[in-house]
Order: structure tokens, then sequence, then C-alpha cells
């Protein structure tokens, strides 16, 4: 699926995601600024989470529950410094949940993330817009 749009229109953008078959383990592929966290946060809001959903850049994970009791799991591995550190906090304990799970960064933790997962790229074009891929 290839999509172009404007963030104004993210929150149907998120929409449109949820309603493709994908894997629960996303990862985002972006450069920095480029919206990764702000479609996180409207995929979160789609799937009816009731918390504040805030980048985990300093955490590193961020829980949020849904209106349905599930669990969603969002992480930032922007300032991990190697794949031990993710082991130490029990990283693959949340991949390997069923639960929803949102990564940014990944390419920090390259040998830990699951066979099954999806890939979302997103790209800044010129006027503004972004192009999404998921793979």
């Amino acid at each position: 699926m290839k999509i172009e749009f404007s963030l104004k229109n993210i929150d149907a953008v998120a929409r449109q995601i949820l309603n493709q078959k994908h894997e629960k383990v996303i990862l985002f592929e972006a450069q920095m600024g480029t919206g990764k966290t702000t479609l996180i946060k409207a995929l979160c809001s789609a799937l009816k989470v009731k918390d504040t959903i805030s980048s985990p850049t300093f955490s590193l994970v961020n829980q949020y529950e849904t209106s349905d009791g599930e669990l969603i799991y969002h992480f930032d591995f922007y300032r991990l410094k190697s794949e031990e550190e993710a082991l130490d906090f029990g990283v693959e304990d949340y991949l390997y949940s069923g639960n929803y799970c949102f990564l940014e960064w990944s390419e920090k933790i390259p040998n830990l993330i699951p066979d099954k997962h999806s890939i979302i790229e997103i790209q800044e074009l010129e006027n503004g817009n972004r192009k999404l891929e998921i793979k």
C-alpha cells in the first residue's frame, strides 16, 4: 500500500493503515522530523487509546491501554547504545506479546526484530506532504 498525504489528514491515514492486513509489530522507517511519532499517535488514537500518547525518547518504551483493555507498546530506540540495553529491559517480552508494538529507530536492534513484522516507510516530499509505503 502506498499513500501520499498531508499531516492534516493523518487521522484518516491511520484508519486506512489499520484496515490493511499487517503484522502487529510495525517498524517505522523515516528521517527525524518526518512524522513517525505523529503517525503513531494517530494510530493509537484510532485504536482508542485512553492514555496520553507521547514519545518514549527517554524511557525507550511507553505502554498504552485501549478502551477495550488491549495494550500497545511504543518504542523509541534512538538513544539506545546497544542491543544488549534492549535485552536488559526485556524487549523480547514486548515484541512477542501479541500486542501492537510500534518501533521507531528499529535499526538499532536489527537482530532482535521478529521475523513477522511490517514496515512503514515515510518520506517527506518537496511540497510538505508525506509518502507512505507499508511493506
